[in-house]
């Protein structure tokens, strides 16, 4: 489980992935790489954009042989990218599913100015009561419609601020693709009929299939 600081070096995709496999080589451990193929060393749970601050972010780093997790730790802690740190390590069963597999939901902390809390928290409820919330977005040059109601778990203020603080659940779906926090904002915008500025925005933890509350649609 890794965390990335806000201000740490913009990186995403490949230019995060060759950063984190310069760290892993320098680390010592017995990484596993297939013979004449070229792998990441590691596997996010889900893509991390350039300038998202995370808390609890899972990843897969395969080994080829059993290494304590202290000097797994050890190994790791000394070569980590800038603005990483690592949060813990767990020893998982080799033939499981892939991890991006299992990613089900992220959290995320959002602060915004430009409408007040009860506002705010008023427009929440009412996404979270509704049936389908419409939305558009440029992709490939083109409009797409979607509904983001499905890709939405959960939206409420938990903090009246300011900034609010607001708590955001969006769902992966393997289908219908992922719902993105920056959409959640703007549908709150929409609804309180007012522009919101986001001060801040971490992701605080992926959650997997089997850990999501069923309670929770």
């Amino acid at each position: 489980m890794l965390a990335r600081a806000g201000g740490a070096p913009e990186l995403a995709g490949r230019d995060l992935i060759e950063a984190w496999d310069a760290a892993l080589e320098a680390s010592g451990l017995p990484l596993f790489r297939p013979v004449g193929r070229i792998r990441a060393r590691i596997a996010f749970g889900a893509p991390v954009p350039a300038t998202l601050e995370v808390e609890r972010e899972l990843a897969d780093i395969l080994l080829t042989d059993f290494v304590p997790i202290w000097q797994v730790r050890e190994g790791l802690t000394a070569h980590l990218p800038e603005g990483w740190r690592l949060v813990d390590l767990y020893d998982v069963w080799l033939g499981g599913p892939a991890l991006a597999g299992q990613v089900a939901a992220a959290d995320y902390r959002i602060g915004v100015t430009g409408a007040d809390g009860e506002a705010l928290a008023r427009a929440a409820a009412g996404m979270v009561a509704a049936t389908e919330l419409p939305r558009e977005r440029e992709k490939g040059g083109t409009t797409v419609r979607y509904d983001l109601r499905p890709l939405l778990a959960d939206v409420a203020v938990v903090a009246a601020g300011p900034p609010v603080i607001v708590r955001a659940r969006t769902r992966f779906d393997p289908v219908l693709g992922t719902g993105r926090p920056e959409e959640v904002v703007a549908t709150l915008a929409d609804a309180v009929a007012s522009r919101l500025v986001v001060t801040s925005m971490v992701r605080q933890q992926l959650i997997l299939a089997d850990e999501l509350d069923p309670a929770i649609t």
